[in-house]
């Protein structure tokens, strides 16, 4: 497999560096709009929040980013000599990327659709009906643990601890 020079690495890093803003920030936008909801009074000012919420996540910041990640993780194993199982920090990023890609999708995203769905429905009084306050607070509370992770992995990136897996063994 050919590999990247020393400038398309640069512009690769960049550009999984731009991912990774976009998965975190958008993480960390979507926890920080439920705090605006205890000050909503208006059934439509609390759909519009859990629309924008399911937009800012699906279609525009937070699986763009993911996905971009995944991407460009793929390049550097592929294109660089990381590789794939060369160094534990990578394996750790491997498996921390496609699980939160995973639990997103299984998890975070059903329970942000289904807050969006019933304060469509119910309005205002979603905010007192038992399956939408579960959804939210499993999206809140799983979602900063998602995003935790993230931030610890950036560190993982950052000092790249269990450096090169095949010099230990030989």
């Amino acid at each position: 497999m050919p590999k990247l020079g020393a400038r398309g690495q640069r512009w690769l890093k960049g550009l999984h560096l731009c991912a990774v803003a976009c998965w975190i920030g958008g993480g960390v936008a979507l926890i920080l709009l439920y705090f605006l909801k205890p000050g909503v009074t208006d059934g439509g000012v609390l759909y519009g929040m859990n629309q924008a919420i399911h937009h800012v996540d699906g279609l525009v910041v937070v699986i763009p980013g993911a996905f971009g990640c995944l991407l460009t993780g793929l390049a550097y194993s592929l294109f660089t000599g990381f590789g794939f199982f060369r160094h534990g920090w990578v394996i750790l990023k491997w498996a921390v990327t496609l699980s939160a890609i995973v639990f997103g999708t299984v998890c975070l995203g059903p329970w942000e659709r289904a807050m969006m769905h019933i304060s469509g429905q119910l309005g205002i009084d979603a905010l007192h009906d038992v399956a939408y306050l579960y959804n939210e607070r499993m999206n809140f509370v799983w979602g900063l643990v998602q995003v935790a992770v993230l931030v610890g992995t950036v560190f993982v990136s950052v000092f790249k601890p269990w450096k090169n897996l095949r010099k230990k063994s030989e």
